[in-house]
């Protein structure tokens, strides 16, 4: 391929990262990785958003209690839609502090409750556990508990890269069975979307220096050993029509970033209301590397935005 367009401070990035000689995934254990992950957001990525309600609450899930994190930057307020969050890491790695910042930032910027979800995690709880707690955490939270002190009137699935698999795969599980409160929207980042990944001229084109690599989606992928032959597993292969309104965001130096597009394109073709954004010239994991990567704030910002206004349609 001709050589990519790289920004100016994601190439400063992807040289220090390449220098520093951090451990990949492959050349650490996941214990070691997951170890040393609250020190990376601290260098990599923007401080939280201060904000009036961050409160730790537990749902109920079907193996037990779900850890989760309510943002709001109100202390109370009306009736209206909230947020639920599934934070991206390959199945494998996150937690409700990995991806605090966006959160915080969201729950600013769009002015709604933002719920983060702390779900099972693979290779100790393999496919299909992390669906399982997600649409549980979201059927649970639609039905308006009292632990979180407001009445929901519409849930937004958002989530990042396995987190946008799960975004997805939630909002195919409420269409199919609905909750209290509908899905008014959909906000899926850098989604892993099909089995198929290494088909994709953009996974062949970014698999090495561009941070997501090949092995570790490998590595990702025989951990959480999904049933490639279920919905709840890569949903490009199913029926998308009757999905609410979509923004699905993409990262052009992405290895995803073909299955996101043709996503994006079966969305428009099963009818779905469908605004497709890439971040050009940017990684894969952009939301977390704020402050390394000035620009990344620019997309998470414009990405916000483009919400806020599909969620104001869709609540008008």
């Amino acid at each position: 391929m001709n050589a990519p367009f790289v920004r100016t401070d994601v190439r400063a990035y992807l040289d220090m990262a390449a220098a520093s000689g951090a451990p990949k995934f492959g050349e650490s254990d996941l214990a070691q990785f997951r170890a040393i992950m609250p020190m990376m957001r601290s260098i990599a990525d923007l401080e939280p958003v201060p904000l009036a309600v961050v409160r730790d609450i537990s749902i109920p899930g079907p193996a037990g209690s779900i850890p989760a994190r309510l943002y709001d930057a109100r202390e109370t307020r009306e009736a209206g839609p909230v947020m639920v969050f599934m934070h991206g890491g390959g199945f494998v790695v996150g937690d409700l502090d990995s991806h605090e910042p966006f959160c915080t930032e969201a729950a600013k910027l769009l002015d709604i409750p933002v719920i983060a979800l702390d779900y099972r995690l693979a290779p100790e709880h393999p496919f299909p556990a992390a669906p399982d707690d997600c649409e549980a955490a979201a059927r649970w939270i639609a039905g308006s508990p009292a632990e979180l002190g407001r009445t929901v009137t519409g849930i937004i699935p958002c989530g990042d890269s396995a987190g946008g698999n799960l975004t997805i795969v939630t909002a195919i599980a409420l269409r199919d069975k609905p909750a209290a409160a509908p899905v008014i929207a959909l906000c899926p980042y850098y989604p892993v979307v099909s089995e198929r990944g290494g088909s994709y001229q953009s996974y062949k084109d970014f698999s090495e220096g561009y941070f997501l690599t090949s092995e570790a989606m490998q590595f990702f992928t025989q951990a959480y050993n999904a049933d490639v032959k279920s919905v709840r597993a890569y949903p490009l292969n199913f029926d998308l029509s009757g999905l609410p309104p979509t923004l699905l965001t993409t990262a052009g130096l992405d290895p995803l970033r073909d299955q996101g597009r043709a996503f994006a394109a079966k969305l428009i073709e099963s009818g779905v209301q469908t605004t497709y954004r890439e971040a050009v010239g940017t990684i894969h994991g952009f939301l977390n590397v704020r402050k390394v990567v000035p620009s990344a704030q620019q997309d998470t910002l414009e990405s916000l935005y483009v919400l806020k206004a599909i969620i104001a349609e869709a609540t008008a």
